[in-house]
Order: C-alpha cells, then structure tokens, then sequence
C-alpha cells in the first residue's frame, strides 16, 4: 500500500505543464516495432528476428530506466528520451540493413528479356564492352553468344528461362571435353551477374578462348562412345 501511495502522490506533484519522464516509451515502441513488422525483414528467419527485437528491447528498457533516473522532468526531458528512441531504432536499421531478395530473374534466365538476338550480334556487344573496358558486361555477353550458338548448332534446344548453369550441365553432355571449362563460365556468369563481383580482362579472355574451341568442337553423338567420337 506504501508502494501505491507514493506514485499517487508523485503524479499529484506534477504540475499542468509537466510531463512524464517516461510517456516516450509507447509511442517509440510502437514506431519501432510497426518498423520491424514489414514483411521484407521475416523471409530468411522469422525466429531469429523475433529473438533480436525480444533482446533490443531488453536492452531499450535498460536504457530508458537508466535515462529516467538521469533525465529532467518535463518537456526537455520527453525531448530527449524521443530522441534517444529514434538514435536507437535508426543504429538498429543500419545493423540489419535494407533486406535484399534475389536479384537472380529465374524468369528470364540467361538471356534476361532484352528480346531474342543471335550469337553474332552478342559477341559483336561483347567485343564492344571490352573494348570499352566494361569486363562484367563483355563476360556476360560472351557467354550468351557462346549458348545461343550452341543452340543455333543444335547442340541445345532453344528454352526460356534457361540459366547459365543448366545450359553448361545439358552441352557439357554433348561436349563432355569442354564440360568442365563450361561450368567454369557458368560460374563466373552467375558470379558477376548475381553474386555482385566484378569481371576482369583474364576472365573474358577465357570465355573468349572457349567460345571459339566450342565452335569448332564436335559433338558426342547419342549412343557413340568418346573413344569412337574423337
């Protein structure tokens, strides 16, 4: 009863203009956790989100304890607490950064929606992004002239969507000799493409170097052993 008293006749000693030290807490929160509710921050693990805002907040409600003591009473002191609570949800914001999906388009493929073109015109794009110094694009343009053209060739039917990989593994079965240097350009597609690295002149010049030993490779025909094929 003693415990009831005293906060009754402390909220009796503030004056009309006085406020709370702790009135931030709610509206701080509640900006917060309306924040950390969208969707983009529970796709890799709803758990583990939830077990980080359980201890942020643990560690928020020291802070405002600790702070309750310190600060003065009044609107200086709801000032301050305000913006302790938006330096806290913005620290927390930079920690788990912008969530980022895949930037892999599984719809598109390989050749990306850029509208069908032949192996020529991609290795003329390729040589035009060398040229320039632009590695990445010239990689990524050399190993779509290096497909198309084992489509044009028949050693692999035309199909949307089709990623580097899956295109590597079905002509690595047609040309088992170049099988593992092709999944190597897969990889470094995939690698500037997607993973975000930067292409470089050596890698190109490999791609460059396989797509003319693949033009004049001879296919494993069905059936045939690769003794009798060479």
């Amino acid at each position: 009863m003693s415990g009831a008293g005293d906060a009754t006749a402390a909220r009796q000693t503030l004056g009309a203009g006085d406020i709370p030290v702790d009135t931030p807490r709610a509206p701080a929160r509640e900006a917060a956790e309306n924040e950390l509710s969208k969707p983009m921050y529970h796709e890799n693990d709803p758990n583990l989100l939830q077990r980080g805002l359980s201890r942020f907040w643990d560690w928020i409600g020291g802070v405002f304890d600790a702070a309750a003591g310190a600060a003065p009473g009044g609107a200086a002191g709801l000032v301050v607490l305000v913006l302790v609570a938006v330096g806290l949800t913005a620290a927390l914001w930079w920690r788990l950064g912008t969530p980022h999906r895949s930037s892999r388009p599984l719809a598109d493929g390989l050749f990306g929606d850029d509208g069908p073109r032949g192996a020529a015109q991609h290795r003329a794009a390729a040589e035009a992004h060398a040229a320039a110094l632009r590695w990445t694009e010239a990689v990524q343009e050399r190993m779509r002239a290096i497909v198309r053209s084992l489509e044009e060739r028949a050693l692999l039917d035309p199909r949307p969507g089709r990623t580097a990989d899956e295109a590597a593994a079905e002509a690595g079965r047609a040309l088992p000799d170049q099988a593992a240097r092709l999944l190597v350009a897969a990889r470094d597609f995939d690698d500037v493409t997607y993973g975000g690295r930067t292409a470089s002149r050596p890698t190109y010049l490999a791609l460059t170097e396989l797509d003319i030993d693949l033009d004049g490779a001879k296919p494993l025909l069905p059936g045939a052993s690769r003794g009798a094929a060479g």
